[in-house]
């Protein structure tokens, strides 16, 4: 887990960057002429982005099984108060259609939008890229706030039975 709220912010920057680079490269699968490459590459995107997201919080099954048993007790307490779906979990192409469904009207409105020449194609990569930014932006935020709350729960002084 993270040492410092510093650190914390530091990890979030990163990850925003890295949620960026992936929504520029959905906007330019639009441009694929092939029905629904870029809904898979966008799958494929996801299934890459979400895990590195939750590699660096700290908040991969892998990392939060190494834990403390208490600690580990307490994270995944707070990851299902928050109904993550994505956090501690192992991710998968169903779990990542999901996170797309709910941001489906965007995506409908794509696939009709790609296939105007010029205007709509670019109307659709804007669609595409913003759907990316919302899906990454807001898995950085809760793993910002789970992970924060981790390191809350770490500066608290433990308590010997």
């Amino acid at each position: 887990m993270m040492t410092s709220i510093e650190e914390l912010d530091a990890v979030r920057l990163r990850c925003k960057s890295m949620v960026k680079k992936r929504a520029l490269a959905s906007s330019g699968m639009v441009l694929v002429p092939l029905p629904g490459a870029d809904i898979a590459a966008d799958v494929g995107l996801l299934l890459e982005l979400l895990p590195a997201i939750n590699r660096q919080f700290g908040l991969t099954p892998e990392q939060i099984n190494r834990l403390d048993p208490q600690f580990k007790s307490f994270l995944y307490g707070v990851i299902k108060t928050t109904g993550s779906r994505v956090i501690g979990q192992l991710i998968t192409k169903q779990v990542v259609l999901l996170l797309l469904q709910k941001v489906g009207l965007r995506l409908t409105a794509k696939q009709a939008l790609k296939f105007i020449p010029f205007a709509g194609q670019a109307a659709a990569a804007a669609l595409s890229g913003s759907a990316m930014l919302l899906i990454g932006h807001a898995h950085i935020e809760e793993c910002y706030a789970i992970a924060k709350k981790g390191f809350e729960y770490q500066a608290l002084p433990q308590i010997d039975e």
